[in-house]
């Protein structure tokens, strides 16, 4: 790590003493995907003598190492080395992303030799014996994210490359949301000479299948700053957007008005919906103290807090960061349970700081925060609980503007190399399900690719203490079975226990709530039979309750087929999925 001094911490440094320690514990997180966390590490600390050591950590499921100064004045850093030598050609998932971007792409499956693109984290590398690699970071505070790269000197070498600190930004990008960086200084960071920089992580997984309840980028992040955290509540929402808020059968014309919200708003008090998301269009993106013109947004959330329903604000977050305390103030005072917060597309010091900063003032006012348009989890939901999800992910909203759209070979790849980091808020439950044929990109009618039961699995298979329902309620109320299964599932979880799972093929885990399992699979466009055994349950006997692809699914991806058998521990049942299909299941005792 060379400073803007001309030091250098690392090279040619004086080795003083070292210090190895271990831990054996358990993490209790406020939410997740386990109850507890088993917490299993050896630990050398290397100190030298020009007053910075650097820590490395071994763990079951990966390795760490991090750097710490003891620099008594600030300091700028001028440049970090990272640098992965692999054994091998191997293949890896690159996810392209430069400085500037939505870090919201399609992966890039190649050997390393082949991929000329810098990569976001996590990046995945298969091993040929099986064994997998994911590069990561973690605690990310005050600092520039990390991404990697080929190193064209070097065979089978990752270089790790940061963005500079901003000079000079400006507004512009899609309808001037963004604030673009124009010129940058030559340095990554300035920052405090006391401090323990972020975890370099590499994940090591025997198989596909253990990348599905890895922890290593939680455990390593920083414990919760924030002090008491119990009204911090993960839910569900409705969510306005994707349906571009087209209700049918209404006597009202839908949009941006009191009656739309106040019907969304009845919607989720009915099924038990925790939020309700107004995103953008409820105000002016550029004043969040002005509503739009045909929304009363006081009789809004006077009726939202008679109905026990939380609302949820979008904003343009440069916006956001210009009248940061006036508008949290003002939602305080309307009672506004969270923001999402879009359009950062960079992780810079300044917006990495931006993260931490918003965090704070929402928890000065009991308000979760969602990011969208977001940089990758690094741990940031254990140190500021109220970060309750992250996008980061080319999600569910691409089918409505991409021409491509998102495929189920993307949903299936998310599981093993995205949710490594953490949650994503990739919003699913389209209930206009297309085979790859009929699929279309219609804005305003939206549709997914591939079947309901595809759809409905990811209720299981992806983690979202802030779940969306991204379709209409109308749609919704149209199908109550699916209402019912939506509207039970849990968001956060006891146990995960991952089954037979390949990358970017197909993916299968089984999750516990209390006395309740349920099951999700999820297939790309191949039709496949899969077989599981029972045997994470318990003694005893379980309704199962499926949702499975329909005889004409492959046809009309809508078709799906519930079932309700008797099951017990052990038992063998099929899965058969149709190309882009699905299958849930929940088993009650």
């Amino acid at each position: 790590m060379t400073l803007t001094d001309g030091r250098t911490l690392g090279r040619n440094s004086t080795f003083r003493k070292q210090t190895v320690a271990n831990a054996n514990r358990a993490v209790t997180p406020l939410y997740g995907i386990t109850q507890t966390i088993p917490e299993r590490y050896n630990e050398l600390r290397l100190d030298f003598r020009e007053n910075f050591s650097i820590i490395f950590r071994a763990y079951n499921e990966g390795v760490a190492y991090r750097f710490v100064t003891n620099l008594r004045d600030s300091i700028r850093v001028q440049r970090e080395e990272v640098q992965y030598r692999l054994a091998g050609d191997w293949p890896a998932y690159f996810h392209p992303s430069d400085f500037l971007g939505s870090f919201e792409s399609d992966y890039l499956y190649k050997p390393l030799s082949q991929q000329t693109q810098q990569s976001s984290l996590p990046l995945l590398a298969e091993v040929p014996n099986g064994v997998r690699l994911a590069f990561l970071e973690s605690d990310l505070l005050d600092y520039p994210g990390l991404y990697l790269k080929r190193d064209s000197t070097q065979a089978n070498t990752l270089m790790g490359l940061l963005p500079a600190y901003p000079k000079r930004v400006e507004q512009g990008g899609h309808m001037k949301f963004n604030m673009l960086v124009r010129e940058r200084e030559p340095y990554l960071a300035r920052t405090v000479g006391t401090r323990a920089f972020p975890w370099r992580v590499v994940v090591v997984a025997q198989n596909d299948r253990e990348l599905l309840n890895n922890q290593l980028v939680y455990l390593l992040a920083s414990e919760n700053k924030l002090g008491d955290v119990s009204w911090v509540k993960p839910g569900k929402v409705a969510w306005d957007w994707w349906s571009a808020n087209n209700l049918t059968g209404v006597p009202f014309t839908s949009g941006f008005n009191t009656e739309t919200y106040k019907y969304f708003i009845d919607f989720a008090a009915r099924n038990g919906i925790e939020y309700v998301n107004l995103d953008e269009g409820w105000s002016d993106q550029f004043d969040l103290l002005k509503s739009a013109s045909k929304l009363d947004m006081d009789e809004v959330v006077r009726y939202a807090k008679q109905k026990n329903v939380g609302l949820i604000l979008w904003c343009v977050w440069h916006t956001l960061d210009r009248q940061m305390l006036p508008a949290l103030d003002q939602f305080a005072k309307w009672g506004i349970a969270g923001v999402k917060v879009d359009f950062m597309d960079r992780d810079d010091q300044v917006v990495v700081n931006f993260y931490e900063r918003l965090l704070r003032e929402a928890a000065k006012r009991k308000m979760l925060v969602n990011y969208h348009g977001a940089y990758k989890p690094t741990g940031l939901q254990r140190t500021f609980p109220n970060n309750i999800n992250r996008e980061s992910v080319k999600g569910l909203e691409w089918n409505k503007f991409n021409p491509q759209g998102i495929t189920p070979e993307h949903d299936v790849t998310l599981p093993f190399i995205r949710m490594l980091a953490g949650s994503m808020d990739y919003t699913p439950g389209a209930m206009t399900n297309m085979n790859k044929d009929n699929w279309r990109m219609i804005f305003e009618q939206p549709m997914s690719q591939g079947t309901r039961a595809h759809q409905l699995a990811m209720f299981v298979v992806y983690h979202a203490p802030l779940q969306m329902l991204a379709d209409a309620p109308t749609a919704y109320e149209r199908e109550p079975d699916v209402l019912k299964f939506l509207t039970t599932v849990p968001v956060t979880w006891d146990e995960v226990v991952p089954l037979d799972s390949k990358v970017a093929d197909y993916v299968t885990i089984a999750r516990r709530k209390g006395d309740t399992w349920y099951l999700g699979s999820m297939t790309d466009w191949t039709a496949r039979d899969l077989s599981v055994k029972l045997d994470f349950l318990v003694d005893g006997t379980y309704q199962m309750d499926v949702f499975r692809d329909g005889p004409n699914a492959e046809r009309v991806g809508s078709d799906y087929v519930r079932e309700v058998k008797t099951v017990r521990k052990g038992e063998t049942v099929t899965i058969p999925m149709a190309a882009g299909g699905g299958w849930v299941a929940r088993f009650s005792k």
